[in-house]
């Protein structure tokens, strides 16, 4: 048994001397570069739901405005009805008071010529009233139709991640059971593969059952090119205690992490711009890291799908 010891542990020493320090530092800027990257990707995402509640917002503003003129547009056709019809009576005092006194008709006119008067003002306000309303009117089904646009993009991307969903896990049945799951949330499908699907304690070497699991999930990503694709790796919180070039768990996620992308580029149909991977060390678990089961979830690779956004920044950017 302490002969087995220590032979690993000489092989893992060779295999990770085998690293030399420009690959290691190639690779940390690879993986500054593409946290960077996802950072960003993740800035527009937030961004465009702060701009899709933005416009929801000024949609519930110009509503509110445009019942706000409808009533005052009905406040002032009431009073100019009522106006008319104290015009009219006015008229009526008029002619059977024109007889009778010139003194009464003197006062009536000039109370008919006041009233004439408000009436125009009224009738005025009440055109200029509708103009506004109008105005209203159509900004508020400008909007309406810009709303509905980006529901439809949206509702048709939530679709397609639905159907990615399905088929990444009729692709992967053969390995439920064995730390593999794939869920859906947010607009995104999240596959998530444990370590113990994939490697062996300390190692980011896959094995022949991990590989086969990765390439199948390829294959179903070969046909989704519209789909942005984060690799991340994780680790529980035991300190990494190898040697060799890695130091910590944070290297030993990415390593990992890039070893997936690896066999993903396997696959030419993918592109590799699509690909990203990133380590998270143990800095995200899922599950408490005081038991051994908590632990084996949290080492773990996570395939993190987004659809790309284009379409709906066209959108956005065109109002």
């Amino acid at each position: 048994m302490i002969k087995n010891s220590v032979f690993f542990l000489l092989s893992l020493v060779i295999v990770t001397s085998c690293v030399s320090p420009k690959v290691y530092k190639d690779l940390e800027s690879k993986y500054a570069s593409l946290k960077q990257e996802n950072r960003k990707l993740s800035e527009e995402n937030e961004a465009l739901l702060s701009a899709k509640n933005t416009t929801e917002n000024d949609l519930k503003k110009l509503q509110e405005a445009y019942d706000k003129a409808i009533a005052e547009r009905d406040k002032l056709r009431n009073d100019y009805n009522a106006s008319k019809s104290n015009l009219d009576n006015l008229k009526s005092s008029y002619a059977a008071l024109e007889k009778n006194s010139s003194a009464s008709i003197a006062r009536n006119s000039k109370k008919n010529r006041e009233l004439l008067a408000e009436l125009e003002a009224k009738e005025q306000a009440l055109a200029a009233e509708n103009d506004r309303l109008n105005k209203l009117k159509k900004a508020l089904e400008e909007r309406s139709n810009k709303i509905a646009e980006l529901e439809k993009v949206i509702a048709s991307k939530d679709a397609a991640m639905t159907q990615l969903k399905n088929a990444i896990s009729r692709a992967l049945t053969d390995f439920e059971g064995k730390g593999l799951t794939v869920e859906q949330r947010g607009g995104k499908v999240y596959v998530s593969m444990e370590n113990k699907l994939l490697f062996k304690s300390g190692s980011w070497l896959v094995g022949a059952e991990g590989k086969s699991a990765v390439k199948s999930l390829g294959n179903v990503l070969a046909e989704n090119p519209d789909i942005a694709v984060l690799i991340e790796g994780h680790t529980d919180n035991v300190p990494y205690s190898g040697n060799g070039a890695l130091t910590s768990n944070w290297d030993l996620s990415t390593k990992r992490a890039t070893a997936i992308v690896n066999i993903l580029r396997e696959n030419k149909a993918i592109s590799p711009e699509n690909l990203t991977a990133a380590g998270r060390g143990e800095f995200a678990p899922v599950a408490s890291n005081d038991t051994e089961e908590g632990k084996a979830k949290n080492r773990r690779i996570e395939v993190i799908l987004t659809p790309k956004l284009d379409q709906l920044s066209k959108l956005l950017n065109e109002q």
